[in-house]
This record gives C-alpha cells, sequence and structure tokens, in this order.
C-alpha cells in the first residue's frame, strides 16, 4: 500500500466495482474507500491531520446522506487543491448529466465520467491520468522533479525561474542549502556557492543571474544556428499564434525556426486552466496546451531557441533575406511571422512597482501562487486572464479579491468563468475600484483602495497583488518600414496605409507593410486577443507564407 497522496472514493452502492477499477492506482496512491460524504469528510480530515495530502476525490453520482456537488463544496473548503471526479454508474450516467454537467460547466467539479467497467478501461484511466496530472503540475512540491532550484530565499529572481520551468512543463522545487538536496548540488559546484544554483536533468549546475541563464543551460543558445543558412521562415515569439504557425509551416516541409524571449506559451502558458479551447473538454492548462504544441512542432523539424530576445530586425532589401539579431547570432529568413504578443500594462503606482517580486506579480504568476497559502491575495483585471488567475490562486490563498474599474465582470468576462467565481466561497469581487497606493517592509503588506465613483478610500492588508491590466505589445525590435497603429500593435491588411498598397491592392489580411514579414496573435492590430483566434491566424498565414515563398521562385 502506498503512503503517497492519497485518492479518495465515495462509493455507497458499488464500492467493489470503484475499488476494483482504481486498483492500478494503489501502489502510487494512498487510496481510501468511503460509503458516504460524512465518511469521506472524516477520512479527509484525518489525512490531513497527519500531514498527507489528497490529490483527488472520485464519487459515484448519488449518496446516501448529502448531494454530491453539496459534498464535493464541503470537500473543497478542506482541501481546495484536490480535484474532484463523478463517475457514475451505468444506470444512472444519463440520468444524472444534465444536471451535473451543467454544474461541471460552472466549475463544480472536475471530470463527469462512467463508472470503470473493468480492470483495463482505458477511456476512465486516461481521463483520470489527466486529472492527476493537471492536479501534479499545481501543487507546492511536485512528487517528481527533473530541476532542483538551490537558494536560502525566495526572493524574485527565484520565483521567476521556479515560473519559467513552470512554464516549460519541467518539474521543479526549491530547496535550502542545508537541505539533503542542497548539499548533493553544493558538492557539484566549484567554487564558493553563488544562489541561486540551478541543476538541471542534464547534469549540469549553473548559477542563474537571469531567467535567460536557466534557458540557455537547459535548451542551449542560437549560436548553434548555422548563420550561412537561410531559412524558410522565422517566427518571433512562441505563443499560441506562432506555436500553431511552427506546426504548419514545418508539416509543410519549410525550414522553421522559433525565437522565444521567455517560455514558450506566451501569456497563455500561464493560464492554469483554458476551459473552452476547442477540442479538450476537461480543459487544458495553458502550460499543457502549449507544451504540446511545442512537442508537435518538433516532431516536424521546427527548431526552438528559448530565451533568446529579438533586439532589431533589418528588413531585406531587392528580395534579399530578412536578418534577425539576437545577443548571440543572427537568423536569416525568406519570411518573418511577429507573434511577439503582448505585455501586460503597468499599474504604474511607483510604491507597487517597486515591491515587483516581493509580492506584488504583473501575469498569473503560477509558482508565486504557490506562495500565497494564507494570505489574502488581490487580483487586478477583468479579462479571462484574470479570472483564471483568480481561481487558480484560490487553491492556496485565504481569500482571494478581484479588483476592477467597471461595474460588473459580465463586459470583459466569459460567463463560465464568472459562474466559476460566484461559486467559489474564496473569491469577491469589487467592482467600480482600483488601487491607488500600497507597500510593506520587505515584501507586500497593504494596499489602498480607491471607489472611481465616490472617490473613497479604504486600506487593505493583503499578502499578494496580482496585475493583469490589458495589453502592451512587444514591438520595440520591429523596423520601422512595419508599420503599427498608434497603440503599437502591427497593421496588417487594408489597415495597411493605401500608399504603401501595391497596384491597388491592399496586402493579405495577415501581411504587414514590409513583403514576407506577417503578423498574428495578440501583437496584430485588430485581434480577438484570444487562445483559438491566435491559434487560428498562425495557422492561417502559413499558406501566405507558401505564397510569397513561391512568387519568389517564380521567373520576372
Amino acid at each position: 500500500m502506498s503512503t503517497g497522496p492519497a485518492i479518495v472514493l465515495i462509493a455507497p452502492e458499488h464500492p467493489d466495482e470503484m475499488r476494483a477499477g482504481l486498483a492500478r492506482y494503489v501502489h502510487e496512491y494512498d487510496v481510501h474507500v468511503t460509503g458516504s460524504c460524512h465518511e469521506a469528510l472524516t477520512e479527509t480530515r484525518d489525512i490531513l491531520q497527519v500531514g498527507g495530502t489528497v490529490a483527488m476525490v472520485v464519487s459515484e453520482s448519488q449518496l446516501p446522506d448529502a448531494e454530491v456537488l453539496h459534498c464535493f463544496a464541503k470537500l473543497r473548503e478542506k482541501v481546495p487543491t484536490a480535484r474532484r471526479v463523478i463517475a457514475a454508474h451505468w444506470e444512472r450516467f444519463l440520468t444524472d448529466a444534465p444536471d451535473l454537467r451543467s454544474a461541471m460547466a460552472r466549475g463544480e467539479f472536475d471530470a463527469y465520467l462512467l463508472m470503470p467497467r473493468g480492470t483495463r478501461d482505458e477511456e476512465f484511466h486516461n481521463a483520470l491520468t489527466e486529472v492527476l496530472s493537471d492536479w501534479g503540475s499545481t501543487v507546492p512540491d511536485p512528487e517528481v522533479v527533473s530541476v532542483k532550484i538551490i537558494s536560502p530565499v525566495r526572493d524574485s529572481l527565484t520565483l521567476s525561474i521556479r515560473d519559467f520551468l513552470d512554464r516549460m512543463g519541467m518539474p521543479n522545487r526549491i530547496w535550502g542549502p542545508d537541505s539533503d538536496a542542497g548539499r548533493y548540488v553544493l558538492e557539484r559546484w566549484e567554487g564558493e556557492p553563488v544562489f541561486p544554483l540551478v541543476f538541471s536533468a542534464n547534469g549540469t549546475v549553473i548559477h542563474a543571474s537571469s531567467v535567460r541563464d536557466v534557458a540557455i543551460s537547459v535548451y542551449g543558445a542560437p549560436t548553434e544556428i548555422d548563420i550561412d543558412r537561410v531559412v524558410d521562415v522565422a517566427i518571433v515569439g512562441g505563443g499560441p499564434a506562432g506555436l500553431a504557425a511552427a506546426v504548419y509551416a514545418a508539416s509543410e516541409g519549410l525550414s522553421t525556426i522559433i525565437l522565444e524571449a521567455e517560455a514558450i506559451g506566451g501569456q497563455a502558458g500561464t493560464s492554469s486552466m483554458i476551459r473552452n479551447y476547442l477540442g479538450f473538454p476537461r480543459g487544458i492548462s495553458g502550460m499543457r496546451l502549449s507544451q504540446r504544441a511545442r512537442n508537435q512542432a518538433l516532431r516536424f523539424g521546427a527548431r526552438f531557441f528559448t530565451g533568446q530576445v529579438v533586439d532589431e530586425m533589418r528588413v531585406g532589401a531587392a528580395g534579399q533575406p530578412h536578418v534577425l539579431c539576437t545577443e548571440s547570432g543572427e537568423v536569416r529568413a525568406r519570411s518573418v511571422v511577429i507573434s511577439s504578443g503582448v505585455a501586460y500594462r503597468k499599474l504604474r503606482v511607483e510604491s507597487l512597482d517597486e515591491l515587483t517580486g516581493a509580492g506584488v506579480h504583473y501575469g498569473a504568476a503560477m509558482s508565486a501562487a504557490r506562495e500565497m497559502e494564507g494570505r489574502d491575495v488581490y487580483v487586478v483585471g477583468g479579462g479571462n486572464s484574470a479570472g483564471q488567475a483568480a481561481v487558480h490562486l484560490a487553491r492556496f490563498a485565504r481569500s482571494v479579491t478581484i479588483v476592477v474599474r467597471r461595474a460588473a465582470l459580465a463586459e470583459t468576462m466569459s460567463s463560465y468563468l464568472i459562474s466559476e467565481i460566484d461559486l467559489n466561497r474564496r473569491i469577491s469581487v469589487r467592482p467600480s475600484t482600483r488601487v491607488v497606493d500600497g507597500g510593506g517592509e520587505v515584501r507586500l503588506e497593504w494596499l489602498e483602495l480607491e471607489d472611481v465613483v465616490t472617490g473613497d478610500r479604504e486600506r487593505v492588508e493583503a499578502g499578494g497583488l496580482f496585475l493583469l491590466l490589458g495589453a502592451e505589445p512587444h514591438c520595440d525590435w520591429i523596423p520601422a518600414e512595419v508599420v503599427r497603429d498608434e497603440n503599437g500593435f502591427v497593421v496588417t491588411g487594408r489597415d495597411v496605409p493605401k500608399h504603401q498598397w501595391v497596384d491597388g491592392l491592399p496586402p493579405e489580411n495577415l501581411a504587414t507593410s514590409v513583403p514576407g514579414v506577417y503578423a498574428a496573435g495578440d501583437v496584430r492590430a485588430g485581434s480577438m486577443k484570444r487562445v483559438a483566434s491566435a491559434s487560428g491566424e498562425g495557422a492561417s498565414v502559413v499558406p501566405l507564407v507558401h505564397a510569397y515563398l513561391a512568387s519568389r521562385e517564380r521567373p520576372a
């Protein structure tokens, strides 16, 4: 019997079937079988009292002493990180489905499955493994670790490194120098230790002065690129648009390189759970979606260079290749796809900017969420990213408050997220409110909130502030020949000024003012700022690249 994380089964009518169906998990999880909601709550309390953790609760759809959704709500109060699954008996599966599936859409539980009908019901186990994998990627200390971070403090750099590794799908943990893991890594470090030290799965130990150091240690520097070779397409940015462009370009035989300044996935990669992406009925985290797309592009021959900032693009004259300049070398490409995405807008409150990384975070910062246990946390923003961050933070924080300047969330947030927020007792919303001040001795301790209607101000205790304030494009490296709008977004298609049209015709819908240069995703003026639409644009740009390359090969 395992002494690992627990799986609690609630099986009042079919305990033998449930026990047999989950028999394969007993070697790695501590499986507890209960017969009622009361028993499950008692068992969960006992597990927590001895320092254990509950990874998942799997329940039949009908319980003798409580409605299953009410039981799940009680269990969520005890263990907010545990995943919740209903495995309905085949006699009840269809009759119970309408009410339960609508509750699943509101986020009351994670999966609605048919009870396993044998020991090798792989459809059931595939779903359960997905749920457990999602749990494992969000717990404070994962069981499987591929990268060790050794640091005496959890400062902004250490947490940024952990956030990067999380977004790259690389399980990691932070240890102190005096721990067994810390001593193990220090034995492999030559000279005086300078923290943080990062020990990668490839056996190398580095002192990381930046996230880029870690990226180069793991993935290598772009000096490996044969700069004498001209590639068909260079993609700047590894978010959903860039990943989709990479998959389709590489699958169609184009030599493809992707340069990403931070972590693959962009802002979407920080989303703890995307529930409305086509083809993933149980939802998928931004990290997993991004890493699956990256692996798909790699299978077709695309080459990724992570942690590489494009400082400049030189437009090729008279049909010559475009040149992308990085600190580590140059990439020459017949065509370029700009998919560098956007950054969250700054709050521009000096006292809080000084605490960035010390309780104040831009973006969802999944790693920082783990540090919020027992704290009162505030999320500023009214879009889907802010809603997803609030739901994720509620698994750890004592309370989460969404601060939004508008009168309500409905104008800017999807209804499924609003429903999930309404049902979560740890989350509250403060409409018509903005953050005007804040501070603390070493890290964030308090915030000052202002009612934008009355002007009234209130000072509140705060252990974390997560800012998801809208978009500013990543365009500083783009040359003047590529037209941008007044907000800095790249202009494409009919929005390109008419005096730059060729023979009175506008560029193609995703083409910029420079031949062979395209824009896709959030960086493009007029884009929808949604994961699905960015992926669609990334896929749609590839036929335009093909047509452009073919036109250059044809004789004039």
